[in-house]
């Protein structure tokens, strides 16, 4: 009979652990969470300071009531759950729930799903970190007080079944910030000028780059100059003023950290943040490998450390010398951490460096084994050398002006032999050692291009991440959950990897904006995560963040609620006639914005499209230009007349011609623009007065 109890959080660990434990050990899952606050109310005390109020979660009443039955039985009971401030809370719930006196609590963490890492765990049992534990009850209580104070009134400003959450309505502004920055962007015209050279004694023409004239640097920005360039270089003797030759090191990529395996596992395998965490989580509970059994293949999955254990550095060490060479072995670098990094923690890498994935590739799904493969390989290629190039840096003189060519050779592949980066790139190898001061020089052809300055990028899910990381505003848990739910919420539409404003989301987020203006600020939400990391290292009491940022909301909500009052919406009626019963239609909004609903609702469920007109005719055809939607909910400005007339503009079109050219304009920002960028026609937007 067994003698102890060892509870973790999800089931598909208990197999594995059982069988490294052996008969004495009984393994049981808690899976997830046992208690937490109450769906149906705040479930914090805000007149008992802020005492939460947990119950066991509904459908948990039988798994808890197994767990007591054989805690009662067992000599010790092992806290087992994840490795971080979640898993130490449910550890915390689980000793409650089940009454285990302080004396009887055995808390054990360990950072990978192997034999050693198990048993070595059952040694260093300790209690449970209250701190970590506050740290978390801080979080939940603060996202809790955010949602149900501030999600109601969405429901009366806008539609029932929204949500305002702590990290999500910052990631909300985040994106709506940046496409504003893209709406009104005005581009800038900037030419480049090639010229294909003929050095005596090579085959092929180099493309030589314009840099500028004798005194500098030159930034070409028209046609005209361009041309004048062009003509004067034409006329030039050309020779090569300087050759330089150097070496360049490519330094190691950093194991990944939860945020980096997100963006590459994005970049390189297309995959979104919640596949990659699923299947992550897969790697780390234990697979069935071959001739092993079933074991943990990489280590905790939510990480924003890069450090690497000892003995990991030194099995690493070991193989890339047998596999590729002494010469491949890395030395001993310092990572320089963040402050925010617990550093109990590693990177994520995989549990034993020899279990390549060519050996392992059998007793994987496909995206299991490509997700594995990046890991792998990014944690091996940071255990190597780096990487070093030959370069060569050439200066061509045409009379005044000056063009420069640079290239570079790669002499000792090092990291690279094991992971390449899709810009990995080499040009003009032949130049290396082909030229010199003394070579003859002719141009071949010399060319102008037009360009335009872009935009910012639409975010992606990847690029996002990375945003929120540098920003500081959530934690390795929170990003997939975050982004999963504004999509979810249909506030953000993706489409093709980028992530769009739906109208929903900007009508959620410009409310939030000026009802609850700190919610949603970058800086704040930002300083609050620091504040919760104190909770975390024992600085600063839980209790203290809360009473310090109830009030504000509490007079931030009543205020808003004042103020929605007055202003509340009420549906608006059109004239266009529901032919089911007759009755005149109203603008409502639904998941993916407005929409023409009946309001003999539910009697009558007519529904049609709301063709919302922006008063300007179609450039094309004369109809009117009204506001659309793509099927995620991304808005566009189309004609009414599709399909016979296929206009249509992302930007939003006025009324006023192009006095420069004649074509259609768009608002950017505070000016106006013509939409076609090769006349680049701007002025400013003359305000006019519009009813709210």
């Amino acid at each position: 009979m067994a003698k102890y109890l060892v509870i973790v959080e999800s089931p598909a660990k208990v197999k594995t652990i059982k069988k490294f434990l052996g008969s004495n050990y009984e393994v049981m899952a808690s899976q997830g969470h046992i208690r937490d606050l109450p769906k149906s109310q705040l479930g914090v005390d805000v007149d008992n300071d802020y005492e939460p109020k947990y119950i066991t979660i509904r459908g948990k009443g039988d798994i808890l009531a197994a767990l007591r039955k054989e805690a009662k039985k067992a000599d010790k009971v092992y806290l087992a759950t994840d490795p971080d401030r979640e898993g130490e809370a449910i550890s915390w719930h689980l000793a409650k729930a089940l009454k285990l006196e302080d004396k009887d609590i055995y808390r054990i963490t360990f950072n990978e799903i192997t034999k050693n890492a198990v048993k070595t765990s059952i040694k260093n049992a300790r209690k449970i970190d209250m701190n970590l534990v506050d740290a978390q009850q801080s979080r939940r209580v603060l996202d809790r007080m955010v949602g149900y104070r501030i999600s109601p009134l969405l429901w009366a400003k806008i539609k029932r079944g929204l949500s305002a959450g702590r990290v999500q309505s910052v990631a909300l502004r985040i994106i709506c910030d940046r496409e504003d920055e893209i709406n009104s962007f005005i581009p800038d015209e900037y030419w480049t000028i090639d010229a294909d050279v003929n050095i005596k004694g090579e085959k092929n023409t180099v493309k030589a780059k314009f840099y500028g004239d004798e005194n500098g640097k030159i930034d070409v920005k028209n046609g005209e100059q361009a041309e004048k360039i062009i003509e004067e270089v034409k006329k030039s003797d050309f020779s090569v003023e300087s050759v330089k030759h150097g070496e360049k090191i490519k330094k190691v990529p950093l194991a990944f950290t939860t945020s980096t395996l997100q963006q590459e596992a994005a970049k390189q395998l297309n995959f979104a943040t919640q596949k990659t965490m699923r299947l992550a989580q897969q790697l780390y509970e234990g697979v069935d490998i071959a001739g092993r059994g079933t074991i943990g293949i990489i280590t905790y999955l939510r990480t924003d450390s890069t450090r690497i254990a000892d003995e990991a550095v030194a099995a690493a060490a070991q193989y890339i010398g047998e596999q590729y060479g002494e010469e491949y072995v890395g030395t001993v670098h310092d990572t320089k951490e963040k402050k925010k990094i617990q550093d109990a923690h590693e990177a994520i890498r995989p549990t034993d460096i020899s279990l390549s994935p060519a050996i392992i590739k059998d007793s994987l799904s496909r995206d299991q084994f490509r997700l594995y493969q990046l890991i792998w390989k990014r944690f091996t290629a940071s255990q190597m050398s780096p990487a070093i190039y030959e370069t060569a840096s050439v200066k061509i003189a045409a009379g005044k002006y000056r063009f420069s060519v640079s290239a570079s050779k790669i002499k000792f592949d090092g990291f690279l032999s094991v992971y390449k980066d899709d810009d990995e790139k080499s040009e003009n190898k032949a130049l290396i050692h082909g030229i010199s001061e003394e070579s003859q020089v002719s141009l071949a052809d010399v060319k102008g291009e037009q360009h335009f300055t872009q935009p910012p990028a639409h975010f992606t899910e990847a690029s996002l991440v990375k945003q929120l990381e540098e920003l500081g505003i959530g934690r390795p848990s929170t990003y997939a959950p975050t982004i999963t739910t504004i999509i979810a919420r249909h506030y953000v539409a993706k489409e093709n990897k980028n992530l769009y404003v739906t109208e929903l989301g900007e009508a959620v987020n410009n409310i939030m904006k000026k009802a609850f203006p700190t919610i949603v600020d970058v800086n704040f939400t930002a300083n609050m995560e620091t504040l919760l990391d104190s909770v975390g290292e024992g600085k600063v009491k839980w209790k203290e963040v809360i009473r310090n940022f109830y009030p504000d909301l509490d007079e931030a909500v009543k205020l808003a609620e004042k103020e929605l009052e007055n202003v509340k919406i009420e549906d608006e009626v059109t004239d266009v006639i529901c032919d089911k019963c007759g009755r005149n239609m109203v603008i409502k909004y639904g998941p993916h914005g407005k929409f023409l609903g009946c309001p003999g609702f539910p009697e009558c469920h007519n529904t049609k499209p709301y063709l919302e007109k922006i008063g300007v005719t179609c450039p094309k055809c004369g109809k009117d230009i009204v506001l659309k939607k793509t099927k995620k909910g991304r808005r566009y400005f189309g004609c009414e007349n599709n399909p016979e007339c296929d206009f249509m503009s992302w930007q939003k079109p006025v009324s006023k011609k192009c006095p420069k050219c004649g074509g259609y304009m768009v608002e950017k920002g505070n000016k106006i623009a013509c939409a076609d960028e090769t006349c680049g026609y701007i002025e400013a937007k003359t305000e006019k007065k519009e009813d709210k």
